[in-house]
C-alpha cells in the first residue's frame, strides 16, 4: 500500500491502543476483569455486540454472499430480534442472579463439577472453531492487502500477526477495554461500509432504474438478486423464510443464551433490563449495517457486468471480491480507511472471544479443579494473572485452528458466512438443550447432561452434508439448513438431559 494508506492504518491502530490503555487503568481484578463490575452503559454494550457480529465474516463474507446470491441473508438478521427478546426475558435474570463470571457455573451448581466442566469444555471447543473461522477470514483479507496473496505461507503469517496484535490490549484491560475499543471499531466498520458503497455507485455511473433492472434480471443465473424472502419449502435453504421463522430464531437464542462470548457482553450492564436493551439495540443497529455490506456485494456484481471486471479466481473462488475492490479501485487514504475497518472487524471479534475463553477456563475448569484437590480458591489478583496467561495460550491455539479451518472451508464449498455460522453449532446444540432442562425443569443428572452435550454435537456432525457424502448416505437423507440442524440437535439433547429426575429445583 502507498505511504498515505499506511499512515491511516497505523493512526487507527494507535487510537485503538490508546483507548485500550486508558480503559486498562481501572485495573479490574477477579470477576470484574470479565464483567467490568457491571458498570457499562447499555448503549456501549450494544455497540460492543455489533462490533463482534461485524467480524471479518461480515466485512468480507456479506459482499461475497450477495455477489454470489441475493439479499436473503437479511432474514437471519431479522430473526435476531425475537431471539434476543426471549433471551432477555427468560435467561438474563438467572444469569444476573448467578455469582459466576461464566454462565456454565449454573450447570455446575445444579448437576455437579463434572457436568459444569463438560459444559465449559463444550463451549471452549465450539468457540475455538468459530473464532478460528473468523480469524482466518480476517487473515484472508489482510494477507491480500499485505502480501498480495492468500497462499498458505502468507496466510499463516497474517493469522499470527492479527492474533498477537489483538491479544495485547485484550489481555491488558479485560472486558472493559474490549467494550470501549469495540465501540470505536463498530463505528469505523460501519463508516467504511458506507464509503465503499458510495465509491462503487460512482464507479458504476448508471441510473438507478437500470441498476435495479440488472439486479432483478440476475444475469446468467436469471435469479432476482434483490430477493429478500425465499418462500421455498426446501429445508436446505439456510436463509429461507421458513427457516427464518423457526430454525434461525432457535439458533440465535442459542447464540445469545449459551455462548459465553455473546452473553458476557449483555452481562456487563447494571441489570437484566439494561442487558435486554443492549441486545435489542445491537440487533436494530445491525440491520442497516448488514444491508450496507450486502449492497456492496450487489454493486460489485453490477460493476462486473457493466465494466467486465473480473474479481473471481480462475477456479471460481469469489472470497476475495471485496478485497480486490479495495486494493485496485479505491483512492489513497480511503483504501487505508478500508483496511483499518477490516482490522476493526478482525480485532473486535477476536478480543471478546479471548476474554470469554479465559473466563470459562478459570471459572469452570481451574477453580473447580483446585477445590477438588483441596486447594484454596485463587484470590482476585491471582485469578486475573492466570486469566491473562490463559488468554495467551488461547491466542496461540486460535492461530493454529484458523490455519486448519482455512483448508476445511475451501473444501466445504460454502460461503464464508454459512461456514462461520455453522461451525459453532457443534457446541450450541447440546448447550441449548442442557440449559433449557437446567433452568426450566426439575429433571436431569450429571451423567445425562454430559451425554446430552455429546449427542448434540454428534447430530450436527451427522447432518453435515460433507460428512453424509463421505458416509455415502447423502442420497437417502434430506439436506438440512443451519437452523434446522440446530433445532434437531438441541431437541434431542434436551430429551436426553431430561431422562432422569433431579432432586434439586431449577433456580
Amino acid at each position: 500500500m502507498p505511504f498515505l494508506d499506511w499512515v491511516v492504518v497505523i493512526g487507527y491502530l494507535a487510537i485503538v491502543a490508546t483507548i485500550g490503555f486508558i480503559a486498562s487503568r481501572r485495573s479490574d481484578q477477579g470477576n470484574a476483569f470479565f464483567l467490568a463490575g457491571r458498570s457499562i452503559p447499555p448503549w456501549a454494550a450494544s455497540f460492543s455486540v455489533v462490533a463482534t457480529v461485524l467480524s471479518a465474516a461480515t466485512f468480507v463474507g456479506m459482499p461475497q454472499q450477495a455477489y454470489r446470491g441475493d439479499l436473503t441473508y437479511m432474514v437471519f438478521k431479522f430473526a435476531g430480534l425475537p431471539a434476543l427478546i426471549v433471551v432477555g426475558i427468560f435467561f438474563l435474570p438467572t444469569f444476573y442472579r448467578s455469582t459466576h463470571a461464566s454462565i456454565y457455573g449454573i450447570i455446575r451448581d445444579r448437576y455437579g463439577p463434572a457436568a459444569g466442566a463438560a459444559a465449559g469444555v463444550s463451549f471452549l471447543i465450539g468457540r475455538l472453531l468459530a473464532s478460528g473461522a473468523r480469524l482466518f477470514m480476517a487473515a484472508i483479507a489482510v494477507s491480500w492487502v499485505l502480501f498480495g496473496s492468500a497462499e498458505p505461507g502468507p496466510l499463516a503469517l497474517t493469522i499470527a500477526m492479527v492474533a498477537i496484535g489483538t491479544s495485547l490490549y485484550a489481555i491488558a484491560g479485560g472486558i472493559r477495554a474490549i467494550v470501549w475499543t469495540d465501540v470505536m471499531q463498530a463505528v469505523v466498520a460501519a463508516l467504511v461500509g458506507l464509503v465503499a458503497l458510495f465509491v462503487l455507485w460512482k464507479m458504476i455511473d448508471r441510473p438507478m432504474d437500470e441498476v435495479v433492472a440488472m439486479l432483478q434480471a440476475g444475469g446468467e443465473t436469471g435469479r432476482d438478486k434483490l430477493r429478500m424472502f425465499d418462500t421455498s419449502a426446501d429445508p436446505s435453504k439456510s436463509f429461507g423464510v421458513w427457516s427464518g421463522l423457526f430454525g434461525l430464531p432457535i439458533f440465535l437464542v442459542a447464540a445469545y443464551a449459551v455462548d459465553q462470548d455473546h452473553v458476557q457482553r449483555l452481562l456487563v450492564c447494571k441489570s437484566p433490563r439494561d442487558g435486554l436493551r443492549a441486545g435489542v439495540l445491537s440487533n436494530l443497529i445491525g440491520w442497516p449495517i448488514a444491508f450496507v455490506f450486502l449492497a456492496i456485494g450487489l454493486l460489485l456484481w453490477v460493476e462486473s457486468q457493466v465494466h467486465g471486471t473480473v474479481r473471481v479466481g480462475a477456479d471460481g473462488d469469489d472470497r476475495a471480491v471485496m478485497i480486490q475492490f479495495m486494493l485496485t479501485e479505491l483512492p489513497m487514504g480511503i483504501r487505508g480507511l478500508m483496511v483499518a475497518g477490516l482490522l476493526a472487524a478482525a480485532m473486535s471479534s477476536l478480543d471478546s472471544a479471548l476474554n470469554a475463553l479465559a473466563a470459562t477456563t478459570m471459572n469452570d475448569l481451574v477453580q473447580p479443579w483446585r477445590r477438588r484437590l483441596g486447594h484454596p480458591p485463587l484470590d482476585d489478583r491471582s485469578t486475573t494473572r492466570w486469566s491473562r496467561l490463559s488468554m495467551i495460550g488461547w491466542a496461540v491455539l486460535l492461530s493454529g485452528v484458523a490455519i486448519g479451518l482455512a483448508t476445511w472451508q475451501a473444501q466445504s464449498g460454502k460461503t464464508l458466512l454459512e461456514f462461520a455460522l455453522g461451525v459453532m453449532t457443534y457446541a450450541y446444540a447440546g448447550l441449548l438443550g442442557v440449559f433449557i432442562i437446567a433452568m426450566f425443569t426439575r429433571r436431569g443428572s450429571g451423567r445425562s447432561i454430559i451425554t446430552a452435550l455429546v449427542a448434540g454435537a454428534l447430530v450436527i456432525l451427522l447432518t453435515d452434508r460433507n460428512v453424509q457424502s463421505t458416509l455415502g448416505i447423502d442420497t437417502y437423507v434430506p439436506g438440512l439448513a443451519l437452523g434446522w440442524r440446530l433445532t434437531l440437535g438441541a431437541g434431542l439433547s434436551a430429551v436426553i438431559a431430561a431422562v432422569p429426575g433431579s432432586p434439586k429445583s431449577p433456580e
